[in-house]
């Protein structure tokens, strides 16, 4: 993976963090306002569990690109 993020000029370095910033925080408010509906009961708890596991997965993906 190191090797791709070599190739990969400052601009496109940029743009994917900010892909990566968005989709995370994205993912991460429908997760949290699902956790809420799931908590009244108005719906389950898996699609907004998944989307929180994906959102942290992004959000490390975003870490490791900015290190």
């Amino acid at each position: 993976m190191s090797d791709i993020e070599r190739r990969m000029n400052r601009q496109q370095r940029v743009d994917r963090a900010y892909k990566l910033v968005v989709a995370s925080g994205a993912l991460g408010v429908i997760g949290a306002a699902g956790l809420v509906l799931a908590i009244v009961g108005i719906m389950g708890a898996g699609w907004p569990i998944l989307s929180l596991i994906i959102a942290a997965i992004l959000f490390m993906a975003f870490k490791r690109s900015v290190r």
